[in-house]
């Protein structure tokens, strides 16, 4: 009677070591130290407004830029934070912040309504107002007499606590315009305008982009000096904490001031 062989098939050799050698692998213990660790950035969303604020926050590009973003991702990086740009209107942020749908935004205190309700870390950079002046004008700024009967360009809606009694008494007359750059279109082609009230790094950046550098002054002097810096919820003291002491480091060590004179 002939033999009658199994219906399973016969493996080579070489198959048959390989799968036990694939089967030990499968059933050997796993531990937790054999396992490299992966370390998922925690996430901030933070505000950087659908038209920017150049030179700090511009938001142009396919990414944003800018001295706030440039040092905020720089050092959210560092204390392991992954930084998402959230384009927010400037009359809705305060509410989103509050309700966690962003969680930072550019800010100095003295703009803010309530800033009770926030927390606020160290300043980044001090937005500075000062007086631009024509070049060939022999107009000087150092005190706010300077400007008396004279007629200054400045920002629709913007509020010069300095000037405020001297322009509702008439001493100081102040012409509105809407946009930054128009400031100095106006006074550079405008016969009866004697000076411009501007941030300094604004006015820096739009002198530069425009090639008009050689055809202002700029005042030592400024109006008012505001810390800008980064206004979250209260609730991120530690965010705050260790972003303070990497801002110390870098401000200590240069990369600020480098990152600052990129925009100048």
């Amino acid at each position: 009677m002939p033999n009658r062989t199994s219906g399973l098939p016969v493996l080579p050799p070489v198959a048959s070591i390989l799968l036990l050698v694939i089967a030990f692998i499968l059933s050997a213990p796993v531990f937790a130290d054999d396992i490299a660790p992966t370390k998922k950035a925690r996430t901030l969303h933070f505000n950087v407004s659908p038209n920017g604020y150049p030179p700090y926050l511009i938001v142009d590009g396919q990414e944003p830029s800018g001295i706030m973003w440039d040092v905020v991702t720089l050092i959210a990086d560092r204390i392991g934070y992954e930084v998402v740009p959230e384009q927010i209107p400037r009359k809705r942020v305060d509410t989103m912040l509050l309700e966690g749908y962003i969680d930072a935004t550019s800010r100095a205190i003295e703009w803010t309504d309530n800033p009770e309700q926030f927390l606020f870390t160290d300043s980044i950079v001090e937005v500075e107002e000062v007086v631009f002046i024509p070049a060939d004008s022999d107009l000087t700024y150092q005190t706010t007499e300077d400007l008396f009967s004279r007629t200054v360009v400045t920002h629709l809606g913007y509020f010069y606590p300095l000037l405020e009694s001297h322009f509702q008494s008439g001493a100081i007359k102040r012409f509105d315009v809407s946009r930054d750059r128009d400031m100095f279109t106006f006074l550079l082609h405008g016969n009866r305008f004697d000076a411009a009230i501007a941030d300094r790094l604004v006015g820096q950046w739009i002198l530069r982009n425009e090639g008009w550098r050689e055809d202002f002054r700029i005042s030592k002097e400024s109006l008012t000096n505001y810390g800008f810096r980064l206004m979250l919820r209260k609730d991120w003291t530690a965010f705050a904490r260790l972003f303070n002491a990497e801002l110390a480091n870098i401000r200590a060590n240069g990369e600020l001031e480098a990152i600052l004179s990129q925009y100048r």
